[in-house]
């Protein structure tokens, strides 16, 4: 029997496009595709056993040997700074970390700047570096919020089409940090199971070359 590579999957659509390109490279698991609420799923014969955890998750998964392998965004990767390795940008859920303010926001450096946001650790090495003193308000959900009811100058979150940010009259003023996929290992995994992990990462970059050949702006 093949040695199991343990792959950390994160739920919702990301998830669902990852598993897509493990599929298309040759580690099918037609079990993860039946309608049930397991969240285990293996293919003893390709070696592989998949499971899907909360996307801010896997990175922890990963790190903890857990998952020998998984698919983690770049923010949760610059928030958690797990001590896993980065094999991979997948090109895929990208997106942005930003900085918004409500429109006409003037900031006044002489005050501490009050900035809600989820990523805290982020917001504290970008304010600093830029040697802005701040108060971290940590949020859950619904950040957008915050500004409108006075409870922070300004959010630090992720920003995709920015509608909103648009709908709660707000508006970027900085990036902080451009967002996508990244395939990410553990580091014992990737030393004693290297020869599966590599096999993935050959078949990954593969595709990959593959989309980018087949996308319009690289026919002209």
């Amino acid at each position: 029997m093949k040695q199991m590579i343990n792959i950390a999957l994160p739920k919702g659509r990301l998830g669902d496009k990852v598993y897509d390109i493990f599929e298309k490279i040759g580690f099918e698991c037609p079990s993860i595709k039946e309608a049930n609420r397991k969240l285990i799923f293996e293919n003893e014969k390709k070696g592989v056993r998949y499971f899907w955890v909360k996307p801010s998750d896997v990175a922890r998964y990963v790190e903890r040997g857990a998952a020998d392998i998984g698919v983690a965004g770049k923010d949760i990767i610059l928030e958690y700074e797990p001590d896993i390795y980065e094999l991979i940008d997948l090109g895929i859920g990208k997106c942005r970390l930003a900085v918004a303010a409500p429109k006409g926001f003037h900031d006044d450096p002489q005050q501490t700047l009050k900035v809600a946001t989820k990523f805290s650790n982020i917001s504290q090495k970008y304010f600093s570096s830029l040697g802005r003193e701040i108060d971290i308000i940590h949020l859950n959900g619904s950040i957008e919020i915050a500004p409108i009811l006075g409870l922070s100058d300004v959010i630090l979150d992720i920003v995709e089409t920015g509608t909103t940010l648009k709908e709660n009259n707000l508006e970027v003023i900085e990036t902080v940090a451009p967002v996508s996929a990244r395939l990410i290992a553990n580091k014992a995994s990737f030393k004693f199971k290297n020869t599966q992990i590599e096999n993935i990462i050959e078949g990954m970059n593969s595709f990959l070359e593959a989309e980018a050949k087949t996308k319009p702006e690289a026919k002209k």
